[in-house]
């Protein structure tokens, strides 16, 4: 049982580790976006070669990025103040490694619209031999500057006298930014350079050698533990941004990326899946192959380990071809969208057409293991529903750890919450999405609790905050906000759990109310009189509509009933004005939908992927 805890613990650190990594870069990558568009663009091989444009590329990789990520690392441990203590420690890791103006201006004195300038730049950062962008640095600078003014303010500030507190808050902060770039100049900078080389050729070596594939037997798994963002963000983003310096693009951009393994879990549980996770495929495919949210997938697998073999075959394919054609992006893809991956490939058909073989190749590889995987597992026809398989499993894992269930039971939550936050590794996409959805209810509900969404290693605790996370990070919410009330969900995106929550917060009295105000909307609803389901939703809804759209169809499937089933737009919803028409709608959309087409029945959902109320509708057509 020991051993089990120690495993368990260990699980958890490299997840906190992971996370403060991981968060120091995502809010910074719009910057390296930026910069990789600018890079794409305006060089000499770029798109529209532009001598003026091209001279932000050197400075924003010098200076920019790494100052942001040191400065995000600082705020992340002590607000502000901790912010910028971080950002002068990382100038002086930065100034001892790049010598940078001479290098600058040797480069901003050349041609970027002249066919020399990219060998010109390459040939300039070869000859100076240390030119390291200092992002690994500002990782470990940001973090450690603000802790050490965060101690210090500890100890000083009580002893502060009433008057002199603005004074001996900015000498305090000036004078430590300034011993910490000190030593980050001589000390810290010099030593990121050495570990930094040493990695780049060992991924040097790995590529040339096609070995870089097998990095994908670690990634995948690791993805799916919720370590994605740490491996790409806090591992291959540095290294590859170095290796862009060098040769203007790199493949470690697409080894975490590349939507591919995921595509072809999903399309293997739309044609060969059961229940809920075969009706809810399609959906989640537009969500993470364009949306880039790839948390999306992660439940499919978890409920099926077998799988975990199918990622790891496609990423290993993906990267193995990526390999061979020479693929590379500018810049981090992120979301790992194929819209953002297409946006960092570097001009050519060329460039486009080894990353697309790189990502079809994944997702090819990916679906027929996937396939082979559920065809043969007999347990599938058990598999009623997604939600039932994903808490089966994370009991199981409970369980075999010693480990309960962490707040899962939502009869503890109170009407004293103030605030619902929903946490996951990154505190973007799966998580944002789940607030949504939670936030819809907590609205119709006529309750005034902000729901919110943020990175799960940001958690504060707090007595009056309710703190949503997936189960595989329950532990980890347990130990950031152990006062807080604390409910983990399979799956952000379809949790039975947000009813009970809702019904918890309101008390009994009003939730019956509610739910009764929703069975007004649809107990006159007879499937027996209609002729077809129209699902109204307008842009933004496109994929919870096909999700919803999918679900309802399988439910007919599997009753027998041969009702059509479609999805439209508002604006389109008046040629379906007609009472044998179902219209399907959120509810705070049914009076937009009724405006198009007032003579239709509507059913009117919290969630256009809920499943409660269509099966309602399908029991009242056999009574």
């Amino acid at each position: 049982m020991n051993e089990e805890k120690a495993k368990f613990s260990l699980k958890v650190a490299v997840q906190r580790i992971g996370s403060a990594l991981s968060s120091m870069v995502m809010p910074n990558i719009p910057i390296l976006i930026a910069w990789g568009v600018i890079t794409t663009l305006f060089i000499g091989d770029g798109w529209l070669p532009n001598p003026q444009f091209a001279l932000l590329v050197g400075p924003m990789l010098a200076y920019l990025i790494p100052i942001m990520i040191g400065y995000t690392g600082g705020k992340n441990v002590y607000d502000h103040r901790g912010g910028v203590v971080g950002a002068i420690a990382t100038m002086g890791a930065i100034v001892a490694t790049q010598g940078s103006i001479p290098f600058l201006n040797t480069v901003s004195g050349m041609d970027p619209s002249s066919t020399n300038f990219v060998s010109g730049f390459k040939d300039a950062v070869a000859s100076r031999g240390t030119d390291v962008p200092m992002i690994l640095a500002a990782m470990i600078l940001g973090p450690l500057g603000a802790w050490v003014i965060k101690k210090f303010d500890a100890w000083a500030q009580p002893k502060v006298k009433a008057g002199l507190e603005m004074l001996v808050n900015n000498f305090s902060a000036g004078l430590i930014g300034f011993a910490m770039a000190l030593i980050a100049n001589k000390v810290v900078g010099p030593i990121i350079e050495a570990l930094t080389k040493v990695m780049a050729h060992g991924v040097d070596f790995l590529i040339s050698n096609h070995l870089i594939p097998l990095a994908n037997l670690f990634i995948e798994p690791a993805k799916i533990l919720f370590l994605n963002n740490a491996i790409n963000h806090g591992i291959l983003t540095p290294l590859g941004t170095e290796q862009v310096l060098k040769t203007g693009k790199s493949l470690l951009f697409l080894l975490e990326a590349n939507p591919g393994p995921g595509l072809g879990v999903l399309l293997a549980f739309w044609f060969f899946g059961k229940g809920s996770a075969k009706a809810t495929a399609p959906g989640a495919i537009i969500i993470h192959f364009i949306g880039g949210i790839h948390e999306i997938y992660f439940p499919y697998v978890m409920m099926k380990p077998a799988l975990f073999g199918a990622v790891m075959a496609g990423g290993v394919t993906g990267t193995f071809v990526n390999n061979m054609l020479g693929s590379g992006l500018k810049a981090p893809a992120s979301p790992g969208s194929i819209i953002a991956i297409l946006s960092m490939t570097p001009k050519g058909i060329g460039s486009f057409a080894a990353v697309l073989a790189g990502v079809i190749s994944a997702a090819v590889v990916s679906f027929f293991v996937s396939a082979l995987i559920l065809k043969n597992d007999k347990s599938m026809v058990d598999d009623s529903t997604l939600e039932a398989a994903q808490a089966e499993l994370a009991s199981n894992k409970a369980v075999a750890k010693g480990q309960t269930q962490v707040a899962t039971d939502t009869a503890i939550v109170a009407t004293h919450i103030k605030h619902i936050i929903f946490a996951c590794d990154a505190g973007m996409g799966s998580s944002a999405m789940g607030a949504s959805i939670l936030r819809d209810k907590v609205k119709k509900a006529g309750l005034t609790i902000d729901v919110t969404n943020r990175a799960i290693a940001n958690l504060t605790d707090a007595a009056d905050t309710l703190v949503v996370t997936q189960e595989e990070l329950a532990p980890r919410a347990a130990q950031m906000a152990p006062s807080s009330t604390r409910v983990a969900v399979s799956n952000f995106l379809n949790s039975p759990k947000y009813e009970a929550i809702i019904t918890s917060l309101t008390g009994s009295q009003t939730a019956d109310q509610v739910v009764a105000a929703q069975d007004d909307v649809t107990n006159e609803i007879d499937l027996n009189l209609i002729d077809e389901v129209v699902f109204a939703h307008d842009a933004t809804a496109i994929g919870s509509a096909t999700m919803g759209k999918e679900t309802i169809n399988a439910i007919f499937k599997n009753n027998g009933v041969k009702i059509p089933v479609s999805d439209v737009e508002f604006l389109a919803l008046s040629a379906y004005n007609a009472a044998n028409i179902v219209v399907v709608v959120t509810q705070g959309n049914l009076d937009k939908a009724k405006h198009y087409a007032p003579n239709a029945q509507y059913l009117s959902v919290d969630s256009l992927i809920t499943t409660h109320e269509y099966d309602k509708m399908v029991a009242r057509m056999k009574k």
